[in-house]
């Protein structure tokens, strides 16, 4: 909303309204307020909890140090959501497709972990909301992305030809304008294209379209294919963050990591010049994701300053669920979703400690008739504090992991 007030100020001539036209400063200041609301109002927040008795219910795992946590409050994701929420409003350009899915899916997936947490706490029902439900939340909302990345008009990718013909002037944009001057002496045409391409990590030719994926399936069904791609990659990485979000601290840090590296692509992606220079896909509008990545990361490390080893709150699965929606739906937007394996890596292979142990429990309890494990304890985290390695170490060390997770998915941008 202040972007639209300083662009009319700017447009007359209002000096230092011009400020709001750069994509740097309203990201640092996305940033700064989203920090600001998370450590100023989290402990607001954190006392309201305690007075309505939103605390969280411990089920004894046998874990050190486990049963001290019970009756911490729970729902700290609402801070979370704010914080995301509040910045973004201010300083994005509200009209851009790509900030709209953005929001639609911090409140969709924010609603449905509150329903959950509301159900656990409120109802002293365990349970929370019955499975299904969340899978078809999960499924509704990856319906509205996949249809919107597809069929949007808005969606597109910005290709360059050389040939005779030339761009209108007022078609190509500043960053294009000095691309052009300092690296090209030929006409260059500009032509936006709908496309579903998207990006390969490690090789040479790094991209696919899905229209390619299936060479049997006719073009005009390719829809159906990517929409049912982004619906399995929303609910695996929610569901993801979801799971991780077992120890404190751990999944905020975690996808404060991943949120800095997306905004990092996505303003690679957004400009002319960096995507022409690292050859990668040019999608115009993008950069203005920047704004809410920074909101996003600000978020999360202002919520790890009350939620840190000992955590005075939890998020609960109303911030998990949203975490990890919003992560999908921003590497689907900077059509680096092939690269979620590595980027949240930690999600994954907290997801399969999961699956693994399961698996091979019924496995074993069929073939023996006695259930075995792999791990001590899934999730994997579990797994660790059963070694009796202090929960603080165990997090500081999957941070570390998703450091270099994060550098190895930005090393892909040339390592191919």
């Amino acid at each position: 909303m202040l972007y639209y007030l300083f662009d009319y100020l700017d447009k007359l001539d209002v000096p230092g309204a011009g400020v709001f036209q750069y994509i740097s400063f309203r990201a640092g200041m996305a940033a700064l307020i989203s920090l600001v609301i998370t450590i100023t109002f989290g402990k607001n927040l954190i006392n309201y909890l305690r007075k309505k008795q939103v605390g969280e219910d411990i089920r004894d795992l046998g874990l050190e140090g486990q049963m001290s946590k019970k009756g911490t409050p729970t729902m700290g994701g609402l801070i979370i959501i704010a914080a995301i929420l509040i910045p973004t409003l201010l300083f994005a350009k509200l009209d851009n497709v790509y900030v709209i899915l953005l929001i639609v899916t911090t409140v969709w997936l924010g609603l449905i972990g509150f329903l959950d947490d509301y159900i656990k706490v409120f109802k002293k029902d365990k349970k929370g909301l019955a499975g299904r439900f969340k899978i078809i939340g999960q499924v509704g909302l990856g319906l509205i992305v996949g249809l919107t990345l597809y069929f949007s008009d808005d969606v597109v990718i910005r290709e360059v030809q050389t040939d005779s013909i030339a761009v209108a002037p007022e078609e190509i944009t500043t960053a294009e304008a000095d691309a052009i001057q300092g690296s090209r002496s030929d006409t260059l045409t500009f032509r936006d294209v709908k496309s579903t391409k998207t990006t390969v990590p490690f090789f040479k030719n790094n991209e696919l379209d899905y229209n390619n994926l299936l060479p049997f399936v006719p073009d005009d069904y390719t829809w159906m294919i990517y929409t049912l791609v982004v619906i399995v990659i929303i609910t695996a990485v929610s569901n993801g963050a979801n799971i991780t979000d077992g120890i404190d601290g751990l999944a905020a840090g975690t996808s404060g990591i991943i949120g800095i590296t997306i905004g990092i692509l996505a303003y690679l992606s957004g400009r002319v010049d960096f995507s022409s220079y690292l050859n990668i896909l040019y999608i115009p509008n993008l950069a203005e994701l920047v704004i809410f990545c920074t909101a996003f990361v600000g978020a999360c490390l202002g919520f790890l300053w009350y939620n840190a080893y000992p955590a005075q709150v939890f998020m609960g699965d109303t911030g998990s669920l949203t975490l990890g929606g919003v992560i999908a739906v921003l590497a689907l937007a900077v059509r680096k979703e092939l690269l979620i394996p590595v980027l949240c890596g930690i999600f994954l292979v907290e997801n399969l400690s999961v699956v693994i142990q399961v698996s091979y429990f019924k496995y074993t309890k069929k073939k023996y008739g006695e259930g075995r494990r792999i791990f001590l304890m899934s999730p994997l985290h579990h797994h660790y504090q059963k070694m009796n390695i202090p929960e603080a170490k165990i997090v500081t060390r999957f941070w570390i992991i998703g450091i270099l997770l994060a550098i190895l998915t930005l090393a892909t941008l040339k390592l191919r």
